[in-house]
């Protein structure tokens, strides 16, 4: 059974910190506050997967920065910043990091929690291609050196005739070859193993 995502709160306002805690438990997500961006790094490698809402504006180091170093640590957490006016230059800065979504202060509850839905419903989609994608490449490590020749000859749409000529062996042992491909693969049809193989080269 999948993790339930946790949302992890970064402020060094602690009346701010505490308000969106509350918040955001009272709408039935799990959540764990932290007053810094160096407090929530130290809990980096075992934090619980979800999404990181952090203000822009914190000492030691700011939200920018922290977005920068979860980067470098191939932390992937969809980031939501909080910014004061003053800080939306910053904030598109972020956003061309990558950042999921800034919020400009104030705000209602229901930009903040559509916001953070929204960022968990992201991450929710990312982790299952990349969960497809691991089990594709794992199916391709059974097939033989051979196998995945043909493969590649399907997916560049040949037939089984210009394989058997490419590869230099029969259309019959083709057929052999590729029935045994798409046992491997688990693929019901032609087009489903020409999705396999696509989803199998995204890069990660």
């Amino acid at each position: 059974m999948a993790t339930e995502p946790m949302v992890h709160v970064i402020d060094d306002d602690d009346s701010a910190r505490h308000s969106l805690e509350f918040l955001i438990d009272c709408a039935g997500l799990k959540v764990r506050s932290y007053e810094s961006a160096i407090d929530f790094l130290k809990s980096v490698p075992d934090i619980d997967q979800g999404c990181i809402v952090t203000d822009v504006r914190m000492p030691e180091m700011n939200g920018i920065e922290l977005v920068g170093r979860l980067k470098s640590l191939g932390v992937t957490d969809p980031v939501i910043v909080i910014t004061g006016h003053a800080d939306v230059p910053m904030a598109i800065q972020a956003m061309k990091q990558g950042v999921a979504d800034f919020i400009e202060k104030p705000f209602s509850d229901e930009a903040i929690l559509g916001a953070i839905r929204s960022a968990l419903a992201r991450a929710s989609d990312r982790n299952e291609k990349d969960a497809q994608r691991d089990e594709i490449r794992a199916r391709m490590e059974t097939l033989s050196q051979r196998e995945r020749e043909v493969l590649g000859g399907l997916v560049e749409g040949h037939a089984n005739k210009v394989i058997a000529f490419d590869l230099d062996i029969s259309a019959r042992t083709v057929e052999v070859y590729r029935a045994n491909v798409m046992a491997k693969m688990q693929a019901r049809s032609l087009s489903e193993l020409v999705r396999m193989a696509t989803i199998a080269e995204m890069a990660e």
